[in-house]
């Protein structure tokens, strides 16, 4: 498989290994994602995978913490990662002049953390005060709520974090078994973008990964298309926020663009309808917008708003409008492409990015197992047409499947709310 600037190969072990090069680039990133997250988690261990990818920054078996920032910085780069449902990631980005050094640090991380008890006691504290952070920051606290609502009782519904419980009660022990049983073949892949060729990034994977063979490799669960539900939790803070919305596709479904669409028109940018009806012409939130979320076997329009007591059951009646209108009325004159426009604009101009395309092009093949072009991507938006929009509307758009979640104070208006009350 190969397309117009990605390379694609694999290792003599067998590890794919993706290669957009950016003519002209002067930087270099190069990233390991390992195929497990919150998703594969036991509940008993809940946010190991999370806590894993903070304490192998700690020390490896060569290098302190403080030595790892020191040549990363000294190389003018940057080494991060993240942990999500379904996947954990290391990365480096530096100037394409010190690019062995991003190189380096980065295979340091993965085949070499000490995963000592010192070290992961350190870290806990560090996580337990993000997971404190995260619920006092209600715009983030409520799509993980969102997610566990509408995917109750799958592995879905997991948060990445876990809980300041379970992670309390974690040692090295558990960390070390966890690291020895996935990370490794078959589940890691390697990435890289800007000025690094084939063969540089497959001899490098090949030489430090190819080692770590016979890993437990991770078996997944469909969950089932959810139902109606709503939930409430309570914070202190007199602003409201909501999380509303349907379940959708994956991300190798045949209708992934025209639902990008959608939710685009529905809610992307200060043109879309969201914000015209809900915010312009009623002022009935402060922000309010559209996303996409997607995993491997699954997915989920979802709208996010944020509002005061007096105005959050009517900004949730009004967005359900909104909805309903677009299934049963369709789009308005010159919408979808204008919608378009707006979808290729921001791709573009997140392509302009190295460590954008790494994590663009590492999170699409262990999500789906594929990748595409900017061409690719571009052309699939330009031939989608508005039966394709229309038709993923009336399938998604359903009230027997319309997810709430709402963060807030109780009220009176809360209290006697119903999800049936928003006619969809």
């Amino acid at each position: 498989m190969s397309g117009e600037g990605i390379s694609f190969a694999r290792t003599s072990g067998g590890i794919p290994v993706l290669v957009e090069r950016i003519p002209g680039s002067e930087s270099a990133g190069f990233m390991v994602g390992v195929r497990t997250g919150s998703r594969d988690e036991d509940k008993s261990v809940m946010g190991i995978s999370h806590l894993l990818e903070h304490v192998v920054f700690r020390e490896t078996k060569s290098r302190s913490s403080y030595q790892m920032a020191k040549e990363m910085e000294g190389a003018g780069g940057e080494m991060n990662a993240f942990t999500g449902k379904e996947m954990t990631a290391f990365y480096g980005v530096t100037i394409k002049e010190t690019k062995d050094v991003a190189k380096e640090m980065v295979a340091d991380i993965v085949v070499n953390p000490l995963i000592n008890e010192n070290d992961v006691e350190l870290e806990k504290k560090i996580v337990i005060q993000e997971l404190s952070m995260i619920e006092n920051e209600p715009e983030s606290y409520i799509h993980d709520l969102f997610s566990s609502n509408i995917w109750r009782g799958h592995p879905l519904s997991q948060d990445e974090g876990g809980t300041v419980e379970i992670v309390k009660g974690l040692g090295s022990k558990e960390l070390r078994e966890y690291y020895e049983e996935r990370y490794g073949i078959p589940n890691i892949s390697v990435f890289a973008a800007g000025n690094v060729e084939t063969e540089e990034a497959l001899s490098w994977a090949e030489g430090m990964f190819d080692g770590l063979s016979g890993k437990k490799e991770m078996k997944r669960k469909t969950p089932p298309t959810p139902k109606a539900g709503y939930s409430f939790t309570e914070n202190s803070s007199e602003h409201y926020h909501v999380a509303m919305g349907f379940p959708a596709y994956g991300p190798d479904h045949k209708d992934r663009v025209p639902l990008t669409l959608l939710s685009a028109v529905i809610g992307s940018g200060t043109s879309s309808r969201l914000f015209q009806e809900v915010r312009e012409k009623k002022a009935l939130v402060y922000s309010i917008y559209n996303v996409v979320e997607q995993h491997s076997d699954a997915g989920a329009l979802c709208t996010y708003l944020s509002s005061t007591d007096e105005n959050v059951v009517e900004g949730m009646e009004t967005t359900a409008n909104v909805y309903r209108s677009i299934r049963d009325n369709g789009l308005e004159k010159g919408e979808l492409e204008r919608t378009k426009n707006l979808i290729k604009g921001v791709l573009v101009r997140s392509m302009e990015s190295t460590e954008r395309r790494m994590y663009r092009l590492g999170r699409e093949f262990l999500l789906s197992g594929k990748y595409q072009t900017l061409g690719d991507r571009l052309k699939a938006i330009s031939d989608a047409t508005e039966e394709d929009v229309m038709r993923v509307a009336s399938d998604i758009i359903k009230g027997s499947r319309l997810n709430v979640s709402v963060l807030g104070r109780k009220n009176k208006d809360i209290e006697g709310f119903s999800i049936s009350g928003l006619d969809v």
